[in-house]
């Protein structure tokens, strides 16, 4: 899907309605026992970072969600008895985390039954003007999906004659990218299958809470002398005992606190020249790896680096089983590209290509886990511990080439941050590129540049025999 911020994903006039989790769900949570499954690595290091941010005095609204379309005059009692069917296939969506222990700082799961979920509307009126609507939806999501709470989720529907609009949003322990590129269709066909009185054609997905309990188990039986620990200490080291920042100047002032951020998205190439990049990269393993080859090169023109060193995601769905699965299956890769004078891009690509094939194994283990058993005290004062840049194909996704007949988008809230994400998604349409930074003139600056340039690069790559 294309990424946007809500302030700029086509939000129109209508009758504002709000889907939460029920006060009884709620009274129920709250008497639940503790759920023996542990949260996932990724999951306990977000809250905790949400945590000390707020210590610091900062509230930083870090939910991540999905907006589309359905036709014509909306069923409410349909479109709710869908939303809370879609929420009960995800596990992850009705369990959620207390304080516990000495000090209360101890994270215990709790899951609710699915026979004790159920959904409360509320009607919060009218809207003419899109600006008041995109103002109140902020605010609804910003309380009603945070890390420091829960229930973390909210729905939301504007109503109109011709059609509905469906938000979603999260509190990013619940859902990933992959994750909120499935939504559009899954609700879609719960609402058709509902206004048709028949069964929805939906596999039962595999629990993410599940998951988390699988993975934190494999990750505790390594320690400090395993092979991965000891790449990511060397890795660490390299990089001045910091993980890594994005390369170019941000013109960020240390005494000055988190900066606000701002984000960037367009269409970066279309379908035939994304196509033909990524027939010229697919020798050294496709468009993911131009996409970085093309960023080492951007950074040694700029900045003038020796060297481009980044964590490069990667999903860590290793089975079938979670592949409809909403949760958050990310893992990180460290990589260091050696930036030699007069480097062009096949030998970036090539550097990439090696330096991915060696590394990614290295996404397996959660890099909490890691700083775990390097005792390294990384206390975090921003939402993001490092800079990514990140390249998803999303054209097998169901639904994929309805999006934009949909109206998708997958929605991010930009608040603050001292860090870079960039997002290059691959579409039906072409290549869609989205970042967030931040919000000072020369990052601005230095951004656009990138973009300009990754574009450059990609049509002269396409352009190649």
């Amino acid at each position: 899907m294309r990424i946007s911020d809500i302030e700029r994903c086509e939000v129109r006039p209508g009758r504002l309605v709000e889907f939460t989790l029920s006060p009884a769900t709620v009274a129920a949570a709250a008497a639940l026992p503790e759920d023996a499954r542990p949260p996932a690595y990724i999951q306990e290091s977000h809250i905790r970072t949400a945590r000390s941010v707020s210590d610091d005095g900062l509230t930083v609204p870090t939910w991540i969600g999905a907006a589309f379309d359905l036709p014509g005059q909306v069923d409410l009692d349909v479109l709710q008895g869908a939303l809370h069917a879609w929420t009960l296939r995800h596990e992850t969506l009705r369990s959620g985390f207390r304080w516990t222990g000495p000090g209360g700082d101890e994270l215990r799961r709790f899951t609710l039954d699915a026979d004790a979920v159920s959904l409360h509307r509320t009607e919060l009126g009218e809207f003419a003007d899109p600006a008041a609507l995109v103002r109140c939806l902020r605010e609804r999501f910003d309380a009603g999906a945070n890390a420091l709470g829960w229930p973390n989720f909210v729905y939301a529907a504007v109503l109109r004659p011709g059609s509905t609009s469906v938000y979603t949003a999260f509190d990013h322990s619940n859902v990933d990218a992959y994750s909120l590129q499935r939504i559009p269709a899954e609700i879609n066909e719960l609402y058709a299958a509902g206004r048709a009185g028949r069964v929805a054609e939906c596999a039962p997905p595999g629990s993410y809470v599940d998951f988390c309990e699988l993975e934190r188990a494999d990750a505790d039986r390594i320690d400090g002398t395993h092979p991965i620990v000891s790449r990511w200490r060397e890795f660490i080291r390299r990089g001045d005992g910091r993980l890594p920042a994005f390369p170019l100047d941000l013109g960020l002032d240390p005494d000055a606190g988190l900066p606000t951020q701002r984000l960037a998205r367009e269409m970066l190439v279309d379908a035939d020249t994304a196509a033909a990049f990524e027939a010229y990269c697919r020798p050294y393993g496709g468009s993911l790896v131009g996409v970085l080859a093309a960023t080492s090169l951007i950074v040694q023109e700029i900045a003038g680096a020796s060297v481009y060193r980044t964590v490069v995601p990667f999903h860590t769905r290793t089975k079938s089983r979670w592949s409809d699965s909403v949760g958050w299956y990310v893992g990180g890769a460290p990589i260091e590209v050696p930036l030699t004078p007069g480097l062009d891009f096949p030998g970036a690509l090539a550097a990439v290509r090696n330096e991915l094939r060696a590394n990614r194994p290295l996404a397996r283990l959660p890099l909490a886990r890691v700083l775990r058993l390097l005792g390294t005290d990384f206390r975090p004062t921003s939402p993001d511990l490092y800079s990514i840049v990140s390249f998803i194909d999303t054209r097998d996704l169901p639904g994929s080439e309805q999006w934009t007949d949909w109206n998708a988008y997958a929605l991010l809230r930009v608040s603050y941050g001292d860090q870079v994400c960039a997002w290059v998604n691959r579409l039906h349409e072409g290549l869609w590129f989205a970042s967030r930074h931040p919000d000072t003139e020369i990052a601005g600056k230095n951004m656009r540049l990138y973009a300009e340039r990754l574009r450059d690069i990609v049509i002269s790559a396409a352009h190649q025999p």
